[in-house]
């Protein structure tokens, strides 16, 4: 593992460069036990930690089928989802990088530890052949700075993220754990990595080129 400073005018660089087939360090396992994590496709590490039991019909179907009831069996039942479901999820200094992905669902995250930065694609809101918009934010617990401890991104938008210096321009690192909770409750049929050939179509070639590392977890 090994780090590089903060550094201006792009936003959108590695700090931390992925290990993945390296141990973590003694504490970030700690947790890492403790709380039962596993590899998260999109890199990280995560745990669902609650599927709420109630059901609400599936909003993502069109409305035709959103208000057919579901099938006797309930096996694969596409009508309904979970209320609500919610998880861990860690980046480290070996595994910094939760790659681009979006859900149909909102999700609302909550910080427990750690800083990180957010990058997201407004992929909904593009209009008449225009790029997407992109905002990107430092997640943290110094709110002075403008760092945030809870945010939302609602459905159909391209998230991305990486792990920060627990201080900006320090190297000591002790990973950035949050919590996520997506509504209605997360499937993996309600979810998609970006492509690799999608990014340019929705960003201007200069953002292409800063974010096209956030592809993969192994950047």
């Amino acid at each position: 593992m090994s780090v590089s400073k903060e550094r201006a005018p792009s936003l959108f660089h590695p700090v931390f460069t992925p290990a993945l087939d390296t141990a973590e360090p003694p504490s970030i396992q700690e947790t890492i036990d403790r709380l039962r994590l596993q590899r998260h496709p999109e890199g990280g590490y995560y745990v669902e930690t609650d599927r709420d039991p109630r059901r609400v019909l599936n909003p993502f179907l069109p409305q035709t089928a959103s208000e057919a009831l579901p099938s006797a069996s309930g096996d694969e039942d596409d009508c309904t989802r979970s209320a609500s479901t919610t998880i861990y999820y860690l980046l480290s200094p070996t595994n910094p990088t939760g790659v681009f992905h979006r859900n149909k669902g909102r999700t609302i995250h909550t910080l427990h530890k750690g800083r990180g930065r957010y990058v997201v694609i407004h992929a909904d809101q593009m209009k008449n052949g225009q790029k997407a918009r992109v905002e990107t934010f430092v997640v943290g617990h110094d709110l002075q700075a403008g760092e945030r401890m809870q945010w939302l991104v609602e459905g159909g938008k391209y998230k991305a993220s990486f792990l920060l210096p627990d201080v900006p321009g320090g190297e000591r690192c002790e990973g950035l754990l949050i919590s996520e909770t997506v509504v209605p409750g997360f499937e993996f049929r309600d979810h998609n990595s970006m492509p690799g050939d999608v990014l340019s179509d929705l960003v201007s070639r200069e953002q292409s080129e800063q974010l096209r590392w956030l592809l993969s977890a192994r950047s």
